[in-house]
C-alpha cells in the first residue's frame, strides 16, 4: 500500500475567514464542493488542508484526518481483520472517491480513501 497524502480536517464557523486567513500563509483553494473546501501549497500541492463549515454533512461525523491510498479496500480488508471500528462504510462517493472511516485507538476518526 502506498501513502498519496494525508490531510487534516478543520471544522469551520466560517470556510471564507478560514480561506483568507490560510491564504495569508501561502495556502490557496484547490477544491470546494460546498461541504467541504481543500487549500493546498501551489509550490507544494501535497501540503493541503481541508475545511468543514457547519451544516451539510454527507457522513455521521466530520473526520480528524483523511488519508488519501492507492488500494482503499486493501486497507479497509487489512483494519477490518484487525477489529478495526469502520464509522462509515466503504463506498463509493458521487464526487469521485472510494472512502470509508475508521476509528483509530484514540477515538480520532480517519477518512481513507482513495480517488477513481
Amino acid at each position: 500500500m502506498t501513502v498519496r497524502r494525508v490531510v487534516p480536517n478543520l471544522p469551520t464557523r466560517s470556510v471564507a475567514e478560514s480561506r483568507d486567513f490560510y491564504g495569508a500563509l501561502g495556502l490557496a483553494e484547490v477544491m470546494d464542493l460546498g461541504w467541504i473546501a481543500t487549500l493546498a501549497s501551489p509550490s507544494a500541492p501535497a501540503a493541503q488542508l481541508s475545511l468543514f463549515p457547519d451544516g451539510d454533512l454527507t457522513a455521521p461525523v466530520v473526520p480528524d484526518l483523511s488519508v488519501e491510498v492507492d488500494d482503499v479496500d486493501a486497507v479497509h480488508a487489512a483494519l477490518r481483520e484487525r477489529g478495526a471500528e469502520i464509522v462509515h462504510p466503504l463506498r463509493d462517493e458521487e464526487w469521485g472517491v472510494r472512502r470509508f472511516f475508521v476509528r483509530d485507538p484514540d477515538g480520532r476518526v480517519v477518512n481513507v480513501l482513495g480517488h477513481r
